[in-house]
Parts: structure tokens; C-alpha cells; sequence
């Protein structure tokens, strides 16, 4: 545990973008039995945003609604980059109280800059508007989420020195990935002393089952240890963290986490050593490096599930897995309208791709090879 802003927060938070479904909807009984278990052991830190459907209003239900304000910290996000007007944009901070009834958020973030989209954020006037909503006493503390390059983050904090805090993607596959980049992100971050939260830490779930080699180094060391508490004792024991986010989907991957993280040991050399190891096995691996983060799917006209097409893609790609990963795409795309091949090439989906897929060439790859 470590004290930020004037209060202790452990380093597990509760990300609240993958709850448990009851049919399409969030299960709010199994996410307030969550909630519960993450409060009773002495987190406090929630981690939901304006565009993650349902999640402010079920935050509301099993959060606010049941437990004092003053026992939890809430962390919600303005998200410009699809927006169509300034208005709107500084509108998203009433509709995320009032969906959420919190009275006011403790951290606020601008949400998703990177290069193709931070110069709205400039245009609308948000870094000014986030400093005054503070002053009001509306949020208590601002800094933004970020999945671009070093380089744009060394810019944006030299800029905005005032910021308190940014949320990174870190996690032990990406940390030399030449797109992602966390090894370098996180050291701009540090280098203008900025405390971390952590997102994507066990990479859109990957990480709780990675290749069979990764398993074998792990289990070799460690053996009964969870794969995510691998993942998620990588990036907690890193210098500046605030806190290291878990989209968790259900009770099962709470208590998990709970029993490793509620007493947090850093992982020691030999635990460091095959973290190397397993870092070693990712950097050869050819797989999509889609963390089903869904912002693809929003705006796509044809509706294609394009995270579910590539995690069937994936299937065959680490695992060598041809005929299942056929069958998973069957079943996926039992309509014409979402096969791989139904891609017009509108190019939406790469515009808002944190991970800079190139979607667009990888459905057609995918078109071809389960379609033809």
C-alpha cells in the first residue's frame, strides 16, 4: 500500500469495464457481491468511464448506492476523440455524475490520447476545463489515459505539467512491443515524476492463459501461482504505481486477485528472472495484439465482432489451432453481414484502436483464410 493525493490506496483496482453479464445485461447482484469483497478487504480504488456501456450506471447500483461515500475513491473519464462539439464533450462530467450519483469524482481522466486525437482535447479546451471543475470542487484530482508513443506523452506532460496522475497500458508481453511501447511510456511518466495507474496488466485476459512455454517457466518457479497474479505482480512492483487496474468478470477472478494482492510482495529476482523468460517467448509470437477492449466495434457499419474474429484468429497463430479456430469463426458469424469479408474499409476502427492494429489488412487476412 502506498499513499497518493493524501490517502492510502492499495495497488489492486477494480476496473469496471468487464462486469458480469446476465444475458446482455450487467449482473449487478454478482457485481455488488464484488464490490463487497474488494471494500471488506481494504481496496477502495473503481475505475469506470462515460463511454463503457452500463458501467456508470452500474457503479451506481452496487457501489454508491450501498456504501459511504468516503470509502471508495471513483475514477471515471471525458472522452473527446468521437465526440461531435466542445458542448457535449464538457457535458460527458454531469451526465457521469449524475449516472453514477457520486456527488463528485476523485480522479478524472481525459480519456484514450493518442496521436490522432489530442489535439482535440487542445481544441475543446479540456486541460482548462478539468483545472476549473477541480476548483469547484466537482473532481479532485486530473490527469488523462494514454496509449500513444513515448514521445507524445514527454510532450503532453511537458505541456501540462500541472497534471497528477496518467493511466497507462503496462504489461510484461508489451513491455519491448514495438507499437505499444510500455517500457518507454512508462519511463516518460516517470521521468516527469507522474504516479501510474495501470490498465490492460494481464492484456485483455491473454495473460491468465499464455502459451504453454510461458505456463512451463512459471510453474517451474512458482507453481500453483496463478498466471494473472503473474502479470499483475510485474507491473505492481514497478516504481510510481498508483494503482494496477483488473477487469474483473466475476467472483472467482476477484478472490484471486484478492489473495495475492491484499498483502502485495514484489516479485523477487528469481520471479523477475522468469518474467524474462516468458518476455523472450511473447517478442516471437505473431499473434493480433487485440485486448478486446471493443472500441472497434462501436462504430462499425457492418457490425463485425472484429475482437472475437481476432481472438479466433489468435487460437490458430499461438496455438497452431487451424480446424478450432475455423469453428469459432463459424459460430461467430452465422450472418453474412458480420464475416471478416463484409469490411468496407471504412477505416473507423483503426482510428480509435489503442493497440494500432491495422484492422483493415487483418480482416482480410482473416476473410481468407476461414472464408476461402
Amino acid at each position: 500500500m502506498s499513499e497518493y493525493f493524501g490517502k492510502e490506496i492499495k495497488k489492486l483496482g477494480f476496473g469496471l469495464m468487464r462486469l458480469p453479464r446476465k444475458g446482455i445485461s450487467i449482473n449487478i447482484k454478482e457485481t455488488s457481491q464484488m464490490v463487497d469483497m474488494f471494500l471488506e478487504n481494504g481496496f477502495t480504488y473503481f475505475d469506470t468511464a462515460f463511454v463503457y456501456p452500463g458501467s456508470e450506471a452500474a457503479a451506481k447500483k452496487a457501489l454508491i448506492d450501498r456504501h459511504k461515500r468516503e470509502s471508495f475513491t471513483l475514477a471515471t473519464k471525458l472522452m473527446a476523440a468521437k465526440v461531435p462539439s466542445e458542448k457535449f464533450a464538457k457535458s460527458e462530467l454531469d451526465t457521469s455524475l449524475r449516472r453514477t450519483g457520486a456527488e463528485y469524482i476523485d480522479f478524472y481522466l481525459l480519456h484514450s490520447l493518442m496521436e490522432n486525437n489530442y489535439q482535440k482535447y487542445d481544441k475543446f479546451g479540456l486541460w482548462n476545463f478539468v483545472k476549473e471543475e477541480k476548483a469547484k470542487g466537482r473532481i479532485k484530482h486530473y490527469g488523462f489515459s494514454f496509449h500513444g508513443g513515448p514521445e507524445l506523452l514527454d510532450k503532453l506532460l511537458t505541456e501540462h505539467p500541472d497534471v497528477e496522475f496518467v493511466q497507462l497500458q503496462i504489461n510484461y508481453a508489451d513491455w519491448e512491443s514495438p507499437t505499444v511501447r510500455s517500457r518507454e511510456v512508462y519511463e516518460a511518466a516517470r521521468k516527469h515524476g507522474k504516479s501510474i495507474v495501470v490498465m490492460e496488466p494481464v492484456k485483455g485476459g491473454k495473460l491468465a492463459d499464455p502459451p504453454a512455454e510461458v505456463k512451463k517457466i512459471f510453474d517451474q518457479v512458482n507453481p500453483g501461482a496463478s498466471y494473472a497474479s503473474w502479470a499483475i505482480r510485474f507491473v505492481a512492483s514497478l516504481d510510481g504505481i498508483l494503482t494496477v487496474l483488473s477487469g474483473m468478470s466475476n467472483v472467482e477472478q476477484m478472490e484471486n486477485n484478492i489473495s495475492y494482492m491484499k498483502n502485495f510482495v514484489p516479485l523477487n529476482a528469481e520471479e523477475q528472472e522468469a518474467i524474462k523468460k516468458a518476455q523472450a517467448v511473447f517478442n516471437k509470437l505473431k499473434d493480433i495484439p487485440c485486448t478486446a477492449c471493443r472500441y472497434c466495434t462501436e462504430g462499425c457499419p457492418k457490425k463485425i465482432v472484429i475482437p472475437d474474429i481476432f481472438a479466433a484468429r489468435n487460437k490458430q497463430l499461438s496455438l497452431g489451432q487451424l480446424e478450432e479456430a475455423k469453428k469459432d469463426y463459424d459460430n461467430l458469424t452465422e450472418s453474412k453481414s458480420s464475416k471478416a469479408s463484409a469490411c468496407i474499409s471504412c477505416g473507423q476502427c483503426e482510428k480509435v484502436c489503442p493497440q494500432k492494429i491495422d484492422i483493415i489488412n487483418q480482416l482480410k487476412t482473416c476473410a481468407s483464410i476461414f472464408e476461402g
